[in-house]
């Protein structure tokens, strides 16, 4: 009767803008097809941005745009549109859960031979993990679902913009214009810059200014030293990508300065600072390599195992700052877990009836079988892969049910889960020491945990914030909850494909061109933690460093650390897209002009460029893995002409400011 009275309440307190009553097209075939397609495009898109950037953008407003321009096409419904957006959005999630975790096998080194764990993707082990963790994160979360969405303490910020936007778009206006647009023009440059396309541009220029000290001697053991201090300063313009600049717009100027602090502190800090105390790098190598090559060595191999130490701090202290939401959500778990047996498994009205949990119990133990087949496989131990699936599925559930309260409370795009991934990599490393499971097994099993909670705790995130903004439009629970595991079902048995593309067009995931930022860390702690493979010194340092930060309270020391690991060209485009976002909102905000239209217009054409660089980057690694390795496009301009990248940053500056406020002045 109590369940019944707080339905009624909420009731009457709350009308959706399709009624329950209401008889209206939703789950459709239609709608499955197109969402599932758009599922593997942003998961795709998704994956090589978070790779390159260390940053993925949140799925859920282009996913919108894009379902109701395809479906209005059709003469679709709110609720097609609804199902369709639910199903593509995930892609975005999974993308997010994969690449954090996944490639750190192709990081990561087997102690005893010092080649990586996996030379290549292997398509099956990751893609069961990634379908498995993804569907987990759907299955944990039916469980909190009504209790999270009733809940009126939870303000669920982006599912709340989302569903206005899609009421809005209701009429004739979608703003699908804006991303197919902006993603056309974005993939045409991405074609003329990409050193494996029809290169015509070059992205980015790098030089270095060298500095020779004749009046300073180091003294060690009151002993000068007999050469001189050289060495010099790095530098390297912003990167000419519609891309980074439409992720410094999304994230806006004050993380986007943040990240390009961390950059400037590597690069024009750290690199020189290494250089200058180590000094006469340019006799020890013989003249024979040029002053760029060794400031990128020195960054490689000095910088980025410093800014690993800083990563470390960043997720924990993420977490530390977080820790009475996180409290309160674990707080939640356990307390929902008492009133699951008091909820009937199907309610008369459809705005409550999710799949039953009869069947979404037994669900999760089937898929804990082929989760621990995957686990013996990796580590060829029994008992250590029984641990590993004991770890994963508590872990799973209590992080996934965390990552569900934490949209409600902050949204998707602040969800932490490499922090709440990195808490769970640790556990898992220091339970199969525990058991004897050392060295490759070891790695490979704990990374192995690591990718399916935090595909599931991105699941999870996605699916709470996509399940409120049905709850809005009057969309059926169950129906979202089975339009998910097919759009993780989808983009899953594409993701290792475009992984090992990226992999293999792009000199490796780890590169320069691919710095896989949070893969490389989970590699890093795996590797030290299991087979005590780490620069630990330059670790500690890091850490240490990262300390300080938070002691002065500096904020988001994860991405200054992230902006430390990244080539500097990355974090200046992004900071570019940063600056125009406040030029943006200086205007808006002296004209008093909609400030909320403005930045709906930015965020779908910043999607836009973003989605259509990533898309056409990975149809030229398609063709480099065509022609063997080998780029079979011509190029153009050998070496591409860096001045023609101020075109590509004129228009999209133009593109950025002019559009937003346009929009906002035509609906004055």
């Amino acid at each position: 009767m109590a369940e019944q009275k707080d339905v009624s309440k909420e009731s009457n307190t709350f009308k959706p803008f399709v009624p329950a009553n209401t008889t209206m097209k939703e789950f459709t075939l239609r709608a499955l097809f197109f969402g599932a397609v758009l599922s593997v495009i942003l998961g795709a898109a998704n994956a090589y941005i978070g790779l390159k950037v260390g940053l993925t953008v949140a799925a859920t407003f282009p996913a919108a745009v894009m379902a109701m321009a395809i479906l209005r096409m059709f003469k679709g419904s709110i609720l097609e549109e609804n199902t369709c957006r639910t199903t593509a959005a995930v892609g975005e999630a999974l993308a997010a859960g994969a690449i954090f975790t996944i490639p750190a096998l192709l990081i990561a080194k087997n102690p005893e031979t010092g080649k990586p764990i996996w030379e290549n993707i292997r398509y099956m082990e990751s893609t069961v993990l990634m379908i498995t963790g993804g569907i987990l994160g759907v299955l944990f979360v039916i469980f909190l679902r009504r209790i999270l969405i009733e809940d009126k303490t939870l303000r669920f910020p982006e599912s709340l913009a989302c569903a206005e936007m899609v009421k809005a778009g209701q009429g004739k206006q979608t703003g699908a214009k804006y991303v197919f647009g902006a993603m056309a023009l974005s993939a045409l440059f991405e074609l003329f810059k990409n050193r494996r396309g029809l290169l015509a541009v070059r992205e980015s220029v790098q030089g270095f200014f060298p500095i020779r000290v004749n009046n300073f001697k180091l003294n060690i053991g009151g002993e000068p030293l007999t050469s001189d201090p050289t060495g010099g300063v790095f530098v390297e313009t912003p990167g000419a990508s519609g891309m980074l600049m439409g992720v410094g717009f999304i994230i806006g100027p004050k993380l986007a300065s943040i990240t390009f602090a961390g950059g400037i502190f590597g690069h024009l800090v750290m690199v020189p600072l290494f250089m200058f105390v180590f000094g006469g790098y340019a006799s020890y190598l013989g003249g024979e390599i040029g002053w760029t090559s060794i400031a990128n060595g020195v960054f490689a191999n000095q910088v980025r195992p410093f800014a690993v130490g800083t990563m470390l701090v960043g997720a924990v202290s993420t977490l530390f700052k977080m820790r009475r939401s996180l409290g309160n959500g674990i707080a939640r778990a356990v307390r929902d877990l008492k009133q699951i047996g008091k909820a009937k498994l199907e309610e008369k009205n459809r705005l409550d009836r999710d799949i039953p949990y009869a069947i979404t119990t037994i669900g999760i133990f089937i898929l804990v079988i082929p989760i621990a087949i995957i686990y013996y496989l990796l580590c060829q131990d029994l008992i250590g892969a029984i641990v590993a699936a004991l770890v994963m599925t508590v872990t799973g559930f209590l992080f996934a049910a965390v990552a569900g309260y934490l949209v409600g409370t902050i949204g998707s795009s602040n969800n932490p889960i490499s922090g709440l991934t990195l808490s769970t990599l640790i556990i898992a490393a220091f339970l199969m020491m525990a058991v004897g499971v050392t060295g490759a097994p070891g790695i490979a099993a704990v990374l192995g945990v690591a990718a399916v909670v935090c595909c599931s705790s991105g699941v999870a995130g996605d699916i709470m914030q996509d399940l409120k903004v049905g709850h809005i439009l009057g969309g059926t629970p169950k129906y979202m909850e089975y339009a998910v595991m097919i759009g993780v079902v989808a983009s899953a048995l594409v993701m290792g494909i475009a992984l090992q593309l990226l992999h293999s067009a792009y000199g490796g995931i780890g590169s320069i061109d691919l710095p896989a930022p949070q893969a490389s860390l989970m590699a890093a702690l795996s590797e030290g933690i299991i087979g005590g493979a780490m620069a630990w010194p330059l670790v500690i340092m890091g850490i240490l460093f990262g300390i300080g930060l938070f002691i002065i309270g500096a904020p988001s020391i994860m991405l200054i650390a992230v902006g430390m690991y990244l080539p500097l060209y990355v974090t200046a485009g992004i900071f570019v897209g940063g600056v125009i976002k406040s030029i943006v909102d200086g205007i808006v905000a002296r004209k008093k002009l909609d400030a909320e239209k403005a930045e709906n217009t930015g965020i779908l054409l910043s999607s836009g460029l973003i989605a259509g660089e990533a898309i056409m980057a990975l149809i030229i690694a398609g063709t480099v893995l065509a022609g063997q390795g080998t780029a079979i496009l011509p190029r153009l301009i050998q070496d591409g002409n860096p001045w023609l990248g101020l075109i590509i940053f004129a228009v999209i500056t133009y593109l950025l400011i002019a559009i937003p406020l346009k929009s906002v002045k035509k609906n004055a």
